[in-house]
């Protein structure tokens, strides 16, 4: 199981600030993996979703986002190439690394696929790498300009229409993407290889995959996408290759080697991202999860508010609680839920409130629970599982206080 997505931004190779989805685990985080979408789409189309959903539910954490001028990435596109894109997974990549865990796995679709096969020998970290109906050659998306190369090649720019949207590309892009050689880079790769490809891809030929296959040493896998079109368009056929990547790369993380992860303290650690004004990474254990608030207070709304934080953790705390009770008494639940409201109120105002807490005066923190009980359950039993959730730690340390108690440490001991 994953959580939504969460927004992040970092700087792209032309200081464009560039748009990215990070797709967390519920769990414990395994690895990162970096996804590079298809010439001209964007971090949002199925395949990219459905691949990162299934990886996620897997334990593996997924960057995936806009290219430079594309999505809701800024930046021009016009003046971007594919040498320039490739800087971009470079930036991505140390996004990870400075901020989470360097990617592991890397996956690319079409253009993003050559792209990837590119960057891989540069991201010393990556031990797994997966291409899309990738064309084993980076000027293969040239064939796609139609009547337009001409006209670029010789004025210096021009517009094309690609799916549906007009895009000017400059003469300069078309030189770069025949200046690669991602066949070369391929023989060079020195890192497990899976080869995703329909055999019906009127947009990059199967023939690419061949190439790439080929020129690949083993460890390489190749896979039939059957059917699909090259974009994975149909949900079936972007399951199905999520859950083949999902499945084929377990073999090849490295899960063991401390040197690949972040160090695991003590307590939870909470720190800037340097992303928006308040955003911050919480981990705990192998745990990430982003802090943030609101768009409304000046955050980019990635993550829970601070008081989003303490509101799951009353709710997680009263559901365990109750879970345990139930187990213990043999109490037949099937599924209990709670939902958690948090306001600040007057006190004098508070009527559902304790005698004590009206008599501070002023506002005061109020939580609400709202908890379901799913399952064939007497009014008497229902009666004392709400009794029971009263009993929640976290509850019993909301309502006795806390001590706080803060000390100042240099940067050197983190």
């Amino acid at each position: 199981m994953a959580n939504r997505p969460q927004k992040l931004e970092f700087d792209g190779a032309h200081g464009a600030r560039l748009a990215a989805r990070l797709d967390l685990p519920a769990g414990k985080i395994r690895a990162f993996a970096l996804f590079a979408h298809c010439f001209t789409c964007s971090k949002d189309i199925p395949a990219a979703r459905h691949i990162a959903g299934a990886l996620a539910a897997e334990g593996i954490a997924v960057l995936r986002f806009d290219f430079t001028g594309l999505g809701g990435s800024g930046g021009d596109f016009s003046s971007t190439g594919f040498s320039s894109n490739v800087e971009d997974l470079t930036r991505a990549a140390d996004f990870l690394r400075q901020n989470f865990q360097a990617p592991q796995l890397l996956i690319g679709h079409s253009l993003g696929g050559a792209a990837i096969l590119s960057v891989a020998g540069d991201i010393p970290e990556a031990r797994a790498v997966v291409t899309i109906g990738a064309p084993s050659d980076a000027d293969h998306v040239i064939h796609n300009f139609k009547g337009a190369e001409d006209k670029i090649r010789e004025e210096g720019s021009g517009e094309v229409d690609l799916a549906g949207r007009t895009f000017t590309i400059r003469k300069e892009f078309l030189e770069d993407l025949e200046q690669q050689s991602v066949r070369d880079k391929v023989a060079r790769l020195g890192k497990a290889l899976l080869v995703l490809h329909a055999p019906l891809d009127e947009t990059v030929g199967i023939d690419n995959a061949t190439n790439i296959f080929v020129a690949a040493k083993h460890p390489k896998s190749f896979v039939s996408l059957d059917k699909a079109d090259h974009l994975l368009s149909k949900s079936a056929d972007a399951a199905y290759a999520a859950r083949v990547i999902a499945g084929w790369v377990s073999g090849y993380l490295d899960e063991e080697n401390t040197a690949n992860k972040p160090e695991v303290r003590e307590g939870v650690d909470v720190v800037e991202t340097g992303q928006g004004k308040f955003q911050a990474m919480v981990a705990s254990g192998g745990h990430r999860l982003l802090a943030d608030e609101p768009a409304d207070y000046g955050g980019l709304d990635s993550g829970l508010s601070p008081y989003g934080f303490l509101s799951a953790a009353l709710g997680a705390c009263t559901v365990m609680t109750l879970r345990m009770y139930a187990d213990r008494k043999g109490v037949r639940v099937d599924r209990i839920g709670t939902q958690v409201l948090h306001d600040k109120v007057h006190a004098a105002d508070c009527a559902d409130c304790a005698d004590e807490l009206k008599e501070k005066g002023g506002r005061i923190d109020r939580f609400e629970r709202l908890i379901t009980l799913e399952g064939d359950l007497d009014d008497a039993t229902r009666a004392r599982m709400l009794e029971i959730a009263d009993k929640c730690p976290v509850h019993r340390t909301l309502e006795a206080g806390a001590a706080v108690v803060t000390r100042a440490v240099e940067p050197a001991s983190r």
